[in-house]
C-alpha cells in the first residue's frame, strides 16, 4: 500500500518527500475537503519533489458543473499534476457523476500521465443536499472511464473514515473496485494505528494529512519522523488472498 501525504506548500512537499512518501499531495485545506490550490503551487511542488515522485492536486469539492470541472481538471494537469482529484460534491445520482467525471477525463486525455481520481465522501449523508453515495463509487468510476476511486471525508472533524463505514464494507467496495480494473485510495483523518485496517481491506493507497502533522492536527507543521512511521506502516505485509 503506497501513501499519500498532503500538503500545502513546497516546504511541507520537500519535506514529506525526503521522508519517504510515495504521493505528494496538494491542496487547499481552506477551501474545503479537496479545496484547490493555486496552479503556480502544484508547479512548485512539481519542481521541487524531483521526477520520481507523483504529485496529486484537488480541484475540489465540485459542484455539478462539468465545463468548470474539467477546465480546473485541465489547469492541474498542466500545472503537473499525474492525479487529478475531483470531489463529487454537486452530483447526487449516478448519471450526474459519471457526466462529470467524464468531462475531467475528457479534459486531460491529451496531458501525458494525467490520472483522473473520483472522490466521493464517506459522511456524504451529514452534507445537505447529499452528494453521490460512497458505495456508488466504484461503478460511476468504471463506467467514465478513470482510473482511481478515492473516499475521504467531507467535514473535518476528527471523526474519520473508519467512524462512518465499517472494516468489512470498506473491503466491499475496494473489492468491487479492483474487479472493475480501478485502484482505490482511502484516506478521511486516518491515524497511524488505523493504517493495519486500512492495509487489510486491500487498498492501493491511503492518503493522510493529520496523522502526519505535529500533534496529530492538519493544521500543525509536517514531521518528517511522523511521515516515515506511517510510510513503514504502508509497507507491512499486506492482508492474504482470498
Amino acid at each position: 500500500m503506497k501513501l499519500l501525504v498532503s500538503v500545502v506548500d513546497v516546504g511541507e512537499a520537500r519535506e514529506a518527500a525526503e521522508a519517504g512518501a510515495d504521493i505528494v499531495d496538494v491542496k487547499n485545506p481552506a477551501e474545503g475537503s479537496l479545496g484547490a490550490p493555486p496552479p503556480a503551487v502544484i508547479a512548485a511542488v512539481r519542481a521541487a519533489v524531483g521526477a520520481e515522485v507523483p504529485v496529486s492536486a484537488a480541484i475540489g469539492d465540485m459542484p455539478n458543473l462539468p465545463g468548470t470541472a474539467a477546465l480546473a481538471a485541465l489547469g492541474a494537469a498542466r500545472s503537473g499534476a499525474a492525479f487529478v482529484k475531483v470531489g463529487l460534491w454537486g452530483v447526487s445520482t449516478e448519471p450526474e457523476a459519471v457526466a462529470l467525471l467524464e468531462a475531467v477525463r475528457k479534459a486531460v486525455d491529451d496531458v501525458p500521465g494525467a490520472i483522473v481520481v473520483a472522490c466521493a465522501y464517506a459522511d456524504a449523508r451529514r452534507v445537505a443536499p447529499a452528494p453521490l453515495a460512497p458505495e456508488l463509487l466504484p461503478r460511476v468510476a468504471s463506467e467514465a472511464g478513470v482510473a482511481v476511486c478515492l473516499l475521504d471525508t467531507a467535514v473535518k472533524d476528527g471523526r474519520g473514515l473508519l467512524h462512518w463505514i465499517a472494516p468489512d464494507a470498506l473491503t466491499s467496495l475496494v473489492d468491487d473496485a479492483h474487479v472493475a480494473g480501478l485502484q482505490v485510495a482511502l484516506a478521511g483523518a486516518l491515524r497511524a494505528e488505523d493504517l493495519p485496517v486500512v492495509r487489510a481491506t486491500g487498498a492501493d493507497i491511503a492518503g493522510v494529512r493529520s496523522a502526519a502533522c505535529g500533534d496529530g492536527r492538519r493544521t500543525g507543521p509536517l514531521e518528517a519522523a511522523r511521515v516515515r512511521a506511517l510510510r513503514a506502516a504502508c509497507a507491512a505485509t499486506p492482508r492474504a488472498s482470498r
